[in-house]
């Protein structure tokens, strides 16, 4: 007989002091669950009224509102207004603007558009703040430019209005700070990145490098969360970490480098720049939509915004710049007392003690009589059900909402009011668990269960310590918790002591995996429900001690807790099922489509003056019933026609011909030199555009490539490889006179080009439909694009 068998703690085993432990449960990890939420909201937005040094967010929303009043791309009437608020603004604050007009293409490991290499004319908007004895520069960097889309106000307006807001600050303070700090408002980015690259490439001020302190939007509300570092953070999360309010995680950092996404941070991090990408990320329905209007922004993230921004520039101001140098990155995450973090050497020490405390528990439990070690490798293997089953639950019920509501199927990240499918996700994932835990309780022990849901833990945090070191954490501190207070609970033999320390090791869980949870499901979106779902489980099987105690067919003999009640154990199952459904059907009746939200839709136009042939276009997985006016059928290649668009597969229908003017490509000298022919074009446009672009055809070889001056890879081509079109570049916001085009090919063939160009807006084209109230453009780069192009033969 087990001691805890034989000693059970009487006044816990009697059934009517048995609710007053699950209460204390609640109460203890609610608590602590509310306080580690509370961590995350941002600030309260203060108004103009606020104190001229500090941060303003109602002073900042006046830029936002004055800049967003209409879309303003890289290159458009629009975005020159933008740029002149931008300089008058910056002078009005006693700074000397100034613009830095040139030519850049894409670069680093960003070269090679989906069409070729992607270049623009830029315009980017710098001023300085001289320091008193500069030890190095402080880089504030947003991007003015918006998509064709939208105006911008959240992307990236609000980064723009946060660093115009801190300059006034900083300037009224009449306190000089001991660094430089340059202001660089990007152009181009939404295009290419294209400003930031032109910035750091070009500008004498980037020459020696500095921190670069990006700021940017993906939605319209949320915390302003730190997502990225530059390599070796150590030291400069130990700076964040004194912002006000730092909410960020070393694993966003390992997630975002996995990502095919990028900023203007990224040219600046490839260019040896230390820093920080920070932005606010829920409310993602609107990013890059017409939608993404001032009044959507949710102010209070845009005081998270500058609170921190300008509380960072000057702990960066005032310090060392040379004494930023680190080992390793940090591993940090946000806790209702600031932000937890600890060297990158002890992640691995960390992961193993968490395992080593595992089978020590697993151990304690075989010799306290708690569990055979067949049932303890039953429990291990049995807890991948939970681990695999949720996640696929959770994802497979968002294919059924996308079955109901079709038009959910091109979502980029989350429907415009998310939180009752989120919801469904947890309910999802509870489910999962608490059935896998009733079916297999008493028939493995809950002891086996807890030490098998430990292990997994711990396997995780050592493989994510090799593979994703900034991630390890959210394992191994659970399982470590976890493991070490069981080993205490076994030693207290049961009762209220063994309910305390348990409930000690749940509350470090829910402090390190709550806010991932919350985190998480914006940052992926229900489109990756099965992210936030796994987490869900980590956090179910680090509290299944807890959930033990909770549980209401608990027994004792078997378990860490000596406690006793009747056969209930099915009833959070069920609860958790009706959660599901019930969460599913608030999901869907409160996100209708409407004149506020409306459904997103994508459709282009193509027009080949070559045969005078035009067609409409559509990226939509399944045409809306509004697109289905216009395509059908299934996806096919374009890239024999449309160059620029690389390997896309769209749906088509055919279109009326519109009187639209292709570009125009005209020779201004042909030379040989030896085997090769020199060409010199100049390509441009003879109507209003967005973009132009030039294609060679495969047979044709380019061996060597430059455009308006700026030398470019001759071998990179478009993304498809069987297109008739080789090497190309597209060039966003050229100067009305065009671009001039060296190419050197070999041989003395005649060649053949593909000259493309794209401008914005459908309407007054023929035979089309305007769109419905209820009915909206998808935030794309390429929604309501008009492509015209034609073939020359040289």
């Amino acid at each position: 007989m087990s001691p805890m068998r034989d000693a059970p703690d009487r006044a816990l085993a009697r059934p009517r002091l048995r609710p007053l432990a699950a209460l204390l449960a609640l109460l203890v990890l609610g608590a602590v669950g509310f306080l580690a939420v509370s961590s995350l909201l941002p600030p309260a937005a203060r108004d103009t009224s606020a104190p001229a040094p500090e941060f303003s967010a109602g002073r900042a929303f006046q830029h936002v509102q004055a800049m967003s009043t209409a879309p303003h791309p890289a290159g458009s009437a629009a975005n020159d207004r933008v740029r002149d608020y931008l300089v008058t603004t910056l002078r009005g604050d006693g700074l000397d603007p100034q613009v830095q007009d040139t030519v850049t293409e894409q670069g680093g490991r960003l070269s090679g558009a989906a069409g070729g290499v992607a270049m623009a004319r830029v315009r980017n908007v710098i001023a300085t703040i001289p320091g008193t004895a500069s030890t190095g520069r402080v880089f504030l960097v947003a991007h003015y430019d918006s998509v064709q889309t939208g105006p911008g106000a959240n992307d990236d307006l609000a980064g723009v209005s946060t660093i115009l807001e801190s300059v006034r600050a900083l300037t009224a303070s009449g306190q000089r700070l001991r660094n430089d700090v340059v202001v660089v408002l990007t152009d181009g980015e939404e295009a290419c990145l294209c400003g930031a690259e032109a910035f750091v490439k070009q500008h004498p001020l980037a020459r020696d490098g500095g921190v670069a302190l990006n700021l940017e939007a993906r939605g319209t509300s949320g915390p302003a969360i730190t997502f990225e570092t530059s390599p070796d953070d150590e030291k400069l999360i130990g700076v964040f970490a004194k912002a006000p309010r730092p909410v960020g995680t070393s694993f966003a950092v390992e997630v975002y480098r996995l990502l095919p996404n990028d900023t203007d941070f990224t040219p600046f991090r490839e260019s040896g720049f230390r820093g920080l990408n920070t932005a606010y990320i829920d409310g993602a329905a609107n990013y890059h939509a017409p939608t993404d209007t001032a009044s959507r922004m949710d102010q209070d993230s845009l005081e998270h915004h500058g609170e921190n921004a300008l509380a960072l520039v000057k702990e960066f101001g005032r310090g060392d710049l040379n004494d930023l140098e680190a080992p390793s990155d940090a591993t940090y995450f946000p806790t209702p007392a600031g932000l937890a973090r600890y060297p990158g050497w002890l992640v691995w020490p960390i992961a193993l003690l968490a395992l080593l405390a595992v089978l020590r528990l697993g151990a304690s439990a075989r010799k306290r009589g708690l569990v055979t070690r067949g049932k303890l490798w039953g429990g291990f293997l049995l807890g991948l059900i939970p681990l695999l089953g949720a996640p696929v639950l959770a994802q497979s019920l968002w294919q059924v909402v996308t079955i109901i509501r079709p038009a959910y199927t091109d979502l980029q990240i989350d429907p415009y009011r998310p939180l009752w499918f989120r919801l469904g996700a947890i309910a999802a994932t509870a489910f999962v668990v608490f059935a896998w835990y009733a079916l297999l309780r008493r028939r493995m022990t809950p002891a086996a269960l807890t030490v098998g849901g430990l292990g997994w833990l711990a396997v995780l945090g050592l493989l994510l310590a090799w593979f994703a070191p900034g991630g390890s954490y959210l394992f191994a501190l659970p399982a470590l918790a976890g493991a070490l207070m069981g080993l205490l609970a076994i030693a207290f033999r049961g009762g209220w002591g063994s309910v305390l320390v348990l409930l000690a090791g749940g509350a470090v869980a829910v402090v390190v995996l709550v806010p991932m949870v919350m985190l998480f499901f914006p940052a992926l979106g229900m489109v990756l429900a099965a992210s936030g779902a796994l987490l869900g489980v980590a956090l179910g099987l680090a509290l299944l001690p807890v959930v033990d105690l909770l549980h209401p067919e608990a027994g004792g003999q078997r378990g860490l807790v000596a406690l006793r009640s009747r056969r209930l154990g099915v009833l959070p199952s069920l609860l958790a099922l009706l959660a599901i459904v019930g969460c599913g059907a608030a999901g869907l009746y409160t996100d209708r489509f409407d004149a506020d939200h409306p459904e997103p839709t994508h459709l282009m136009y193509a027009l080949d003056t070559d045969t005078g042939q035009a067609r409409w276009l559509s990226d939509e997985t399944r045409p809306r019933p509004w697109t289905a006016q216009f395509v059908a059928g299934s996806k096919r290649p374009v890239a024999d026609t449309l160059p620029a668009f690389g390997a896309a597969r769209l749906l088509t229908g055919p279109a009326n011909s519109a009187d639209l003017a292709a570009p125009q490509l005209t020779v201004v000298s042909d030379t040989r030199e030896g085997a090769s022919r020199v060409l010199r074009l100049r390509l441009r446009s003879q109507r209003p555009v967005r973009f132009t672009a030039l294609h060679v055809a495969t047979g044709t070889t380019v061996t060597a490539a430059s455009v308006n001056g700026r030398a470019i890879p001759a071998d990179v081509a478009a993304d498809d490889r069987d297109s008739a079109w080789g090497f190309g570049f597209i060039f966003f916001a050229a100067p009305p006179e065009g671009v001039d085009v060296l190419l050197r090919l070999e041989g003395a063939a005649p060649a053949r080009f593909r000259a493309m160009d794209g401008s914005d807006g459908l309407t007054g084209l023929p035979g089309f439909r305007p769109r419905p109230a209820d009915v909206g453009a998808v935030g794309s780069h390429t929604s309501d694009l008009v492509a015209v192009a034609k073939t020359y033969t040289v």
